[in-house]
């Protein structure tokens, strides 16, 4: 099966297809912005790179995100159900991680088909 790289950069790709499996770069939004702006240009950026590989929200099979503080996950959670496709929902984990610099409240992992 052929991989396909889109977004390829020294460290890592935006995008890699394989087969019929998207897997995404983790995205985060501006650094110091609020929870609620950080989760939306998060998704808003999902939806553009998933545009690029050909594939939209509704097939999305897996997410996993990360949360500098659990204390954040309504927060998070109310701009991710206005935003997730009803009867499309993925596999989903939320947990809690020290991010890649502390302005960084929200990380989001999608691994989508095709």
């Amino acid at each position: 099966m052929s991989i396909r790289r889109i977004g390829v950069g020294p460290r890592m790709s935006d995008i890699v297809i394989h087969g019929n499996t998207v897997y995404l770069a983790g995205q985060v939004g501006a650094p110091g912005e609020s929870v609620t702006s950080q989760t939306k240009a998060i998704l808003a950026t999902v939806d553009e790179l998933l545009a690029k590989a050909g594939t939209d929200k509704t097939k999305i099979l897996q997410a996993i995100i990360w949360l500098s503080d659990m204390s954040n996950f309504q927060e998070m959670n109310a701009v991710w159900d206005a935003w997730v496709a009803q009867g499309h929902t993925p596999a989903r984990a939320t947990g809690e991680a020290k991010l890649a610099a502390p302005e960084y409240s929200v990380e989001i992992i999608i691994t989508a088909a095709v």
